[in-house]
């Protein structure tokens, strides 16, 4: 392999290359890493983070940006937790409501992300708002709305507990076998999502019209293409994401509070930028943005693992993201 092939191969993988340097490096480092539980950890903490840099990374092809993702993420966390306590737990947010399918209130908290999601689109396509000013707008409105809703009589701001155990299993802590080689419900609902994405970026007319509206805007319409429409539909589907994983969220924790989703929407956009979705839209691929999601989640358990503080991981996590914001540029630049 010449020098050229070399840094062709290296340009067109780098980002597992990274990863697989972060896992030796631990390892090396502490070789009690290396491990099943690990592993299960890993994709644990790293499924519903996965799925909401999926519904970011929509956005981001398109040539956006999303800044309102966590909040959503908390509000139907929120929604999904308030619907499915035990029915004989003390704190009920609703008291009187009856035990209701557990696919009622999921429904719910998905249909209120994609709801929030539409008026994103609304807002950018129709009103011509910047993404990042409009999506700022809808974050601060709807953690105002989820605190509102939180507070509400009899719950008035109180941790939401006692959830009921079908949900948290399915959705949170339960697994397919036995022990160490259990495959968590959680890990396969985010690989089905990732393959439904893949196919949607890859096979629909809606993933071709994403990535040619983030390549250039206007060639898009010349072409045909019904920007508006799609970029509403593209935000929408990005709510409906946020809301599965705010649903997510609260069945893998056991609670909510209306803090939850809080910077998610920061730790997502790094996700895909790493991950290899350019800033200036066009390009990502869900391999890519699955890498990224799992750099970022090794950094944190695997910094923690080997008793790394927290502020040298946020130092170590911002100089990956700048990084690779670096890289993405000058492919760009050299493109041109």
């Amino acid at each position: 392999m010449n020098t050229k092939k070399l840094q062709s191969f290296v340009s067109e993988n780098a980002i597992y290359i990274v990863l697989a340097v972060l896992l030796i490096g631990i390892a090396v480092y502490e070789p009690s890493f290396i491990g099943l539980n690990t592993l299960r950890d890993i994709l644990i903490q790293s499924s519903t983070r996965v799925i909401i840099a999926l519904g970011v990374a929509f956005i981001l092809i398109t040539g956006g940006t999303d800044l309102s993702a966590g909040r959503m993420v908390g509000l139907t966390a929120v929604v999904s937790a308030s619907m499915l306590q035990e029915v004989d737990y003390a704190r009920r947010f609703f008291p009187n409501l009856p035990e209701l399918p557990m696919f009622v209130p999921v429904l719910i908290a998905i249909a209120v992300g994609l709801l929030f999601g539409l008026i994103n689109g609304v807002i950018v396509a129709k009103f011509k708002v910047p993404p990042f000013i409009a999506t700022l707008g809808t974050m601060v409105a709807i953690y105002g709305i989820n605190s509102l809703y939180f507070d509400t009589d009899p719950n008035q701001s109180q941790p939401i507990g006692g959830l009921r155990s079908d949900f948290t299993n399915l959705l949170g802590s339960g697994s397919i076998g036995k022990g160490d080689f259990s495959i968590p419900y959680i890990v396969i609902i985010a690989i089905v999502v990732c393959a439904i994405v893949w196919v949607m970026f890859n096979k629909t007319r809606l993933g071709k019209n994403m990535y040619a509206i983030g390549g250039n805007e206007q060639a898009a319409k010349v072409s045909g293409i019904n920007v508006s429409k799609n970029l509403i539909l593209i935000y929408s589907i990005a709510g409906a994401l946020y809301g599965l994983a705010g649903v997510m969220e609260a069945a893998r924790t056991g609670g909510a509070t209306n803090n939850y989703g809080n910077m998610y929407e920061l730790d997502a956009i790094a996700a895909c930028v790493v991950g290899g979705v350019s800033t200036t839209g066009g390009i990502g691929t869900v391999p890519g943005i699955m890498a990224g999601v799992l750099i970022f989640t090794v950094i944190n358990y695997g910094l923690t693992f080997v008793g790394v503080g927290p502020y040298w991981q946020q130092i170590i996590k911002g100089a990956i993201i700048v990084a690779a914001v670096a890289f993405d540029m000058r492919k760009y630049a050299n493109k041109k």
